[in-house]
């Protein structure tokens, strides 16, 4: 059982770290959020389209900030928790009560751990399902046309390519016209102008339709079977429906469709699975091909084969294997979802194609591109939800060695590790994507690296006795970039001594010159 003074320290350190997370939560939350309405707002200006669904998009998109926010959050909240105790002194007066930095360390990092275990389970329930209504929803708006708005004294396209209306006054209250010309070009066989001396619109309820009412006019028509004849008609009343015009958004209800953002982690190791059979499947395949082709060269009978598999019948029907974690996810699926839903999301049955050889290597490099990037998007997850604890392995001794950094050293260090760690990651999945590297280094280096600085850093500090002496802004200078100075003295050292050695080469050379030059010739 722990002692009471130690549950109390852990638990004063664990409460100067709640309100910064809190805040740095919410603040850079908030900022890649406004960010992204300014990047989308422009697009849905002009659709016609609810708050309520704008709204929507954006609440969707804010599942993805957080899993980037979060370990952000983390390594905040360290920096200024810590710094706070380093500059107060309250560092030094636990060193001198024999406790060490690595006590300090463990409730920050059992802290990290738990949230790296949440944001774990963020990453891999809620982030797919709200990538996937978000990525819906955008291809829905997109199938939106902007919504439909009479001009005056402008040739309105009312429908694209097929009708054409002008109006001289357009009154939107009464939603009267007058002076109306319209342009009918819906029948390719017939070309027709119809004017009016006044009218009205109106819309269907779900504002899909237009119908207007013309009155005292007269309709054009030439068709192109009959060129030389032209048709002239009077009315006084004229009801015309145009179809297609409004613009409702039409929800998907379902879609199946998901991608690699769009799935668990078990979802994703059974594509990978499946993929990793595919392709041994097209190298066994490929196998086959070539001593086939190697035995028809050689005039030899072909090998005996097996009949291929019927149409629509899987090759191979052994269930893939599950990790534990994957195997409580689905017990706790199968208590909360239909047999109906489950039975929809089995994986559809591979079916075996032959082919040639250069046919099966294509399908070996499909079968190894599809892994790779479900394997790169497992790897990501997991990646960032560690970054937590790594963070947080980085951000103590940073903020201990540096305790009068203050604020500056807080926003500054964490603008600078976010930069290079985000910029690790998409570097990284773009080597994995492109079958580089594998999968784990190019998710797993930023982590890997911001450890190694972690431990150099916890252990530097770990060798000083006190915490008082230093810590401000030139000091982190002097240890960024003390070693430049250093270098280029010695550069510059031995630049002179190329240059001496130079000198002194060249003087020897025209000393040897002169001695040759005062020698008698060998023929006296």
């Amino acid at each position: 059982m722990a002692r009471p003074n130690v549950r109390i320290l852990s638990r004063y350190i664990l409460r100067q770290h709640l309100p910064p997370l809190g805040f740095a939560l919410a603040a850079l939350t908030c900022a890649m959020l406004v960010n992204q309405v300014a990047k989308q707002f422009g697009n849905f200006v002009g659709k016609g389209l609810a708050g309520s669904v704008v709204l929507e998009v954006f609440l969707l998109s804010i599942p993805f900030i957080v899993a980037m926010t979060l370990p952000m959050a983390v390594l905040v909240a360290v920096l200024y928790a810590f710094s706070h105790l380093a500059a107060d002194n309250e560092i030094t007066a636990m060193k001198a009560s024999g406790i060490s930095v690595g006590r300090l360390l463990a409730p920050v990092m059992g802290g990290a751990a738990l949230i790296a275990l949440i944001a774990l389970v963020w990453n891999d329930q809620v982030l797919p399902r709200s990538n996937h209504r978000l990525r819906t929803l955008l291809v829905d708006i997109q199938r939106k046309k902007p919504t439909f708005q009479l001009k005056e004294q402008v040739i309105n396209e009312v429908v694209a390519g097929q009708f054409f209306l002008r109006a001289a006054r357009i009154d939107p209250v009464s939603n009267r016209l007058s002076d109306v010309t319209i342009y009918d070009l819906e029948d390719p066989e017939r070309r027709r102008i119809i004017t009016a001396d006044s009218g009205r619109m109106a819309y269907t309820p779900g504002g899909t339709d237009l119908y207007l009412t013309l009155l005292d006019g007269e309709v054009h028509e030439v068709k192109r079977t009959e060129p030389d004849r032209f048709n002239r008609t009077f009315y006084g009343v004229n009801r015309i429906r145009v179809a297609g015009i409004g613009n409702t958004l039409e929800r998907t209800e379902r879609d199946t469709y998901r991608g690699d953002r769009e799935m668990t982690l078990c979802a994703m190791q059974d594509v990978v699975a499946q993929a990793r059979r595919d392709m041994e499947r097209a190298r066994a395949d490929a196998r086959v091909a070539v001593v086939t082709d190697l035995r028809r060269l050689l005039r030899l009978a072909p090998p005996p084969s097996t009949p291929p598999p019927a149409p629509g019948v899987a090759v191979d029907s052994t269930p893939l294997p599950k990790t534990l974690y994957c195997r409580a996810a689905s017990g706790l699926k199968r208590l909360l979802s239909p047999t109906e839903a489950r039975a929809a999301q089995r994986p559809s049955p591979t079916v075996v194609a032959g082919g040639s050889a250069t046919a099966h290597t294509q399908r070996v490099r499909a079968a190894r591109q599809r892994a790779a990037i479900y394997e790169v998007e497992i790897q990501k997850k997991l990646a960032i939800s560690a970054a937590c604890v790594i963070f947080a392995l980085l951000g103590v001794p940073l903020a201990i060695r540096f305790p009068r950094g203050g604020v500056g050293l807080v926003i500054g260090t964490s603008l600078a590790v976010f930069s290079i760690y985000y910029v690790g990651l998409i570097g990284g999945e773009e080597l994995g994507d492109r079958l580089i590297v594998s999968p784990f280094l190019a998710m797993w280096t930023p982590n890997l690296l911001f450890t190694l600085a972690g431990g150099a850093l916890l252990w530097m500090v770990r060798r000083e006795a006190s915490t008082a002496q230093g810590g401000d802004w030139d000091d982190l200078r002097q240890a960024l970039f003390g070693w430049a100075p250093k270098l280029k003295l010695r550069i510059v050292d031995f630049g002179l001594r190329i240059i001496g050695k130079g000198r002194r080469s060249h003087s020897q050379s025209a000393i040897r010159n002169s001695q040759s030059a005062m020698d008698p010739p060998d023929d006296l």
